[in-house]
């Protein structure tokens, strides 16, 4: 039988407005924090039957997880199986404490996840993500490959010459990693004669890195890697505070909804519901989780809707590719941009190995932007100017360019106690 995401709208509608009756009253009996919530607002949780109903509740923010981190556990610490903690994008990293129930809520929604982007049971997906450090997804990837009963190869992050030697031992056709780690695998192939294009992976399960632009073709980053190498690219998309992933189907237009595990919102600067298709930040209340469930969760992430059944049989609603981070927009010589703008002209300039965007208020406090790069070699004199004509051939302006030391740089993109490449650097809200 075919799950939720497969029926009409008004069957996952009406599916969803069970489950969050289920999840309020779970809320009301053993979240300290949303009991206070709901006393200080004065919510009825009986009455919030709807979705439409929803927009009753305050939003939580990522502040409150900062302040009240602890209030948001809902059973005893002794019940508590694996501690893990966001990878503090938005500052301070968060604990999230998870029971062993919520654990089989992760292998099941890794599970489906898997299946969407066409992984089996007969496949052998390889794992350049690290399990350790206090890491949800690398955990999540693992439980959900082996709850689908696929064969798993726990690599890790980083080193090239490990994952291909894993890969010519063992025979992958699939890998899990950041997109602009296959470009570096790429590269020490071609390096050290590894004839990467007639290896066993056919097929990249993408995390952390956008690979689409907005109407679902290939943006700069997912054209070279399928330029080089022409094998499978599937996006996802997900967080710790979501515990539920957004994967791509066969076809590559958004993310699929699971309606069973996060009900989930786009909505404006006032916090108003958008219509379908018009970007704002979207809003997650998480579902069957046990340890720290969340209500009306502001991500932080800009994406759209997109309703229209896929070609895949799915009814449920699919996510965009994230436009960028709600407090990382950039006001910059009067034109709005977010940092992925910047980070596609960068993946289409061959001559740049690495870079890293730095934003800082000016003496008249507006936005600066600074882009640090490192060239793989100079191919003109004046590699500045040209770097500076096609930003404005793309986003209009030309930020300030310093060239750096690549090496260098490596080291700021991929610090030691980090899960994620950091590109990103914004110091407008430092204080000094």
């Amino acid at each position: 039988m075919r799950g939720i995401e497969y029926q009409s709208k008004e069957e996952i509608k009406r599916f969803q407005e069970e489950k969050l009756k289920t999840a309020l009253l779970y809320l009301q009996e053993n979240s300290p924090f949303y009991k206070r919530i709901f006393l200080q607002n004065n919510i009825d949780i009986l009455q919030v039957k709807t979705m439409e109903d929803l927009q009753k509740i305050p939003f939580t923010t990522k502040q409150d997880l900062q302040l009240y981190n602890d209030d948001f556990l809902c059973v005893p610490r002794e019940k508590v199986v694996d501690f893990i903690t966001t990878s503090g994008t938005l500052g301070d990293p968060v604990t999230f404490a998870m029971t062993d129930k919520d654990l089989d809520r992760l292998a099941y929604n890794e599970k489906i996840s898997f299946a969407c982007a066409g992984v089996q049971a007969s496949d052998v997906v390889q794992l350049m993500t690290t399990i350790d450090k206090r890491f949800m997804a690398g955990l999540a990837y693992f439980l959900g490959l082996r709850t689908l009963g696929a064969g798993i190869v726990r690599v890790g992050n980083g080193i090239p010459e490990l994952q291909w030697d894993t890969i010519n031992r063992i025979k992958p056709n699939t890998i899990m990693c950041v997109p602009s780690f296959v470009l570096h695998i790429i590269k020490y192939a071609e390096e050290h004669g590894v004839d990467y294009r007639n290896s066993s992976v056919k097929k990249v399960i993408c995390i952390g890195e956008n690979l689409r632009e907005q109407d679902f073709s290939l943006n700069l980053l997912g054209k070279r890697i399928k330029d080089k190498w022409d094998i499978e690219l599937y996006s996802t998309y997900a967080s710790t505070e979501m515990a539920t992933t957004f994967a791509e189907c066969e076809y590559g237009c958004g993310g699929h909804h699971h309606p069973e595990l996060i009900i989930c919102e786009v909505v404006d600067d006032e916090g108003n519901v958008v219509a379908d298709s018009k970007v704002g930040e979207l809003v997650v209340t998480t579902l069957s989780v046990e340890g720290m469930p969340l209500l009306r969760f502001k991500t932080g992430d800009l994406v759209s809707f997109h309703n229209e059944p896929c070609k895949c049989g799915r009814s449920s609603m699919r996510v965009s590719p994230v436009v960028g981070r709600a407090n990382h927009l950039l006001k910059y010589k009067g034109t709005t941009l977010y940092p992925p703008a910047i980070y596609d002209v960068l993946d289409n300039t061959p001559y740049v190995e690495n870079y890293v965007v730095e934003v800082n208020y000016n003496d008249n406090g507006n936005d600066d932007v600074l882009v640090k790069i490192g060239l793989k070699q100079y191919e003109s004199e004046d590699i500045i100017k040209e770097l500076k004509d096609r930003f404005r051939a793309k986003i209009r302006v030309a930020p300030e360019v310093e060239i750096c030391n690549p090496d260098e740089l490596q080291k700021i993109i991929y610090p030691d106690l980090s899960r994620k490449p950091i590109k990103f650097i914004d110091k407008r809200n430092t204080k000094i």
